[in-house]
């Protein structure tokens, strides 16, 4: 039997995954996190094979999530489940991690092939993701080995930072949470694999990344 924990913040997903999964006797669903705290707090007595992970969650980031979930989980297959379709969200989700990523528009087949995949340590993006990289690289693994490819998000915290904007600033100007621009800042800075801002900043204009 297959165990599999959902985690994200919109019961319809939960629900549609659910759908999908009706009748697939060997998968369980075990659990349905609506939050990254949540979902910790579940993980500390359970150990599901397969964790799909919604990237966008009400209190911390889904890659962060990524992050957290591997240093104390290395045995569950985490699939990344989000709506973007981003070659930097794509890398920067499996570089941390993960074995998959699929596009929340899925079909019922490639959910299972997906599940499927990756319990066979295969790494599986969704046709769409597969062809956002190779739009811009020839594998997955030149991907992961090249300058790094910024979200559009990313890209805009960024520029505010070099143009002088804080933290806060930035968070009013965008409508987000200062907490949300200090995850993106740190993110960065792992992306890029810098100690500072003003590294960060030197390391993308010398990269034509700004």
């Amino acid at each position: 039997m297959i165990s599999l924990l959902i985690i994200d913040d919109h019961p319809l997903v939960s629900d549609g995954v659910a759908a999908m999964l009706k009748g697939v006797e060997y998968i369980q669903i075990v659990g349905a996190c609506k939050t990254a705290a949540e979902a910790l707090q579940f993980l500390k007595s359970a150990d599901p094979d397969i964790i799909l992970l919604d990237i966008s969650l009400p209190d911390i980031d889904g890659l962060e999530l990524c992050t957290l979930i591997r240093k104390k989980n290395k045995r569950s297959k985490i699939i990344g489940l989000t709506s973007t379709n981003e070659a930097g969200i794509i890398t920067q989700l499996l570089s941390k991690g993960a074995n998959g990523y699929l596009l929340k528009n899925m079909e019922r087949d490639e959910l299972i092939l997906a599940i499927n995949e990756v319990l066979n340590n295969k790494i599986f993006l969704s046709k769409a993701a597969n062809q956002k990289i190779l739009e811009q690289y020839n594998n997955v693994a030149d991907a992961l080995n090249s300058v790094p490819v910024l979200t559009r998000r990313e890209k805009e915290i960024l520029q505010l930072l070099y143009e002088g904007f804080t933290g806060p600033q930035i968070a009013e100007q965008l409508f987000l949470s200062p907490y949300t621009i200090e995850t993106h800042r740190k993110n960065l800075l792992q992306k890029l694999n810098v100690s500072s801002t003003q590294l960060m900043i030197r390391y993308a204009t010398e990269n034509k990344l700004l």
